[in-house]
């Protein structure tokens, strides 16, 4: 009896000091210089400068031109999505963008909101900016919010309001800064190897900070589910609150492993619901064959990204191909089994086609398929893959993500988890496809943080 005792309290007393040594840890960083040479000896300009999308005429006729020397291939009888992107609705795409799609009219709307551009790490920062109008007094809620791939800032565009002007008098009101990570959209391309997740979660510390922000929550999907949860490793006393709708297990355990082994016959030992059961097994078909069907990119963008990215940088076609086939599948996997791939059943291709004229006009998408390379290359092991976080998180589980993860691997990582919402309906492009219930789990989320604080 005393011996099981006194091993009791060695263990719980082992157990107190890992996790306290774990809520001391911090990811490290060191600066970095992603500019053309050496960094110079004088001190980088910390100025801000607004900046505005701009087009030509000279642009859209070089667009059309291109669009109008696409050769078609046609499709096989009967293969819909499930060979990619399918040719002859591609033509139907194509002929809207062509003869119908307004650029400069978009342009107009993705110019609502202010802009804004800043040079950190030798890099020029494009980011937007949202204040909320209210009245002098009246507390915001900082909030930056990150996209990945192949998204843009444009992604939350339908979000936005909803957070800067909500309707519910009861709800916060969230001061909002989406910028676009180094090599996509607007922002600068590293010129030289090796800026991953991390160095970009190190330059939106730096960003928030040269906006006056000591204290803020953070928001995520795809990369910016990784960059957003790199910046709370990197200085959890700045990132007050994190909030995400994509976290695959970055570095599977004993834990996982027994509940993919066991978790079927028995849910209730690991957490499952219905819905995890569901959307995990047969774990061979689930899990696995899945992953490899939409993977593809993925093994290409982490290899030979150059390769494959100069024929989209050339081809307007190919490369809304190539983006759009992601939002087909991403969004929905029952999408591959129809003609049209489903787009516009939860999208318009105004928007589809926003999104990838900022890779056609920015001319990024070579750089952004880059971050794949600079994160995958360096393994699986990074010391933020190993690093479990304490910062209070909340997870938005949208049932038609890429890959379902239930609350027990997130916790895993996330160990404060305050709030895990599975939600009614949406895919990997949640923000854009269902911003009112993004926004109303961000909402929840960021309450229960401050009322926890308020304690």
């Amino acid at each position: 009896m005393v011996t099981a005792l006194l091993l009791g309290l060695l263990m719980a007393g082992l157990v107190w000091f890992v996790a306290r040594r774990s809520r001391k840890q911090v990811l490290t960083s060191v600066d970095g210089w992603w500019g053309p040479g050496v960094s110079p000896s004088t001190e980088e300009d910390a100025s801000i400068r607004p900046f505005t999308i701009a087009t030509s005429e000279e642009e859209l006729q070089d667009l059309h031109r291109r669009i109008d020397l696409t050769r078609p291939v046609a499709s096989l009888e009967d293969s819909r999505f499930t060979y990619g992107f399918n040719s002859q609705y591609l033509e139907t795409v194509v002929s809207y963008w062509r003869n119908d799609f307004d650029w400069r009219r978009q342009v107009h709307k993705l110019n609502q909101y202010p802009h804004f551009k800043t040079s950190i790490e030798g890099l020029d920062i494009h980011y937007l900016h949202v204040k909320p109008k209210v009245p002098e007094g009246t507390r915001t809620v900082p909030l930056i919010m990150v996209h990945g791939w192949p998204g843009s800032f444009y992604e939350f565009y339908g979000l936005i309001p909803l957070l800067t002007e909500p309707s519910d008098k009861d709800d916060l009101v969230f001061e909002v800064v989406c910028p676009s990570i180094p090599g996509y959209g607007f922002s600068a391309a590293p010129r030289k190897k090796g800026f991953d997740s991390v160095c970009a979660a190190r330059v939106f510390h730096k960003l928030m900070r040269r906006l006056g922000f000591q204290q803020f929550y953070a928001h995520g999907g795809d990369w910016g589910w990784l960059v957003t949860t790199n910046m709370a490793q990197l200085d959890p006393r700045n990132v007050k609150g994190l909030h995400v709708n994509f976290a695959p297990p970055s570095k599977p355990g004993l834990t996982m492993t027994l509940s993919i082994l066991l978790g079927r016959r028995f849910p209730g030992l690991f957490g499952f619901t219905a819905t995890d059961t569901e959307r995990l097994y047969p774990c061979m078909d689930k899990l696995v064959l899945e992953s490899v069907k939409e993977s593809g990119y993925m093994h290409i963008q982490a290899t030979k990204p150059d390769t494959v990215g100069r024929g989209l940088n050339d081809s307007p076609v190919g490369l809304a191909a190539y983006i759009l086939e992601k939002f087909s599948t991403w969004t929905s996997r029952d999408f591959r089994n129809l003609e049209d791939g489903g787009l516009t059943r939860k999208f318009s291709l105004d928007d589809l086609l926003t999104n990838v004229m900022i890779y056609w006009t920015s001319g990024c998408i070579v750089s952004s398929m880059r971050f794949y390379k600079e994160n995958f290359g360096k393994g699986l092991d990074q010391p933020h893959a190993r690093m479990p976080l304490y910062v209070p998180t909340g997870f938005a589980c949208f049932p038609d993500e890429l890959m379902h993860s239930p609350k027990l691997w997130v916790q895993q990582k996330y160990r404060r988890l305050l709030s895990y919402s599975p939600m009614a309906r949406g895919g990997h492009f949640a923000a854009m496809e269902e911003p009112q219930l993004m926004a109303e789990d961000i909402q929840k989320f960021v309450k229960m943080v401050e009322k926890k604080q308020k304690k």
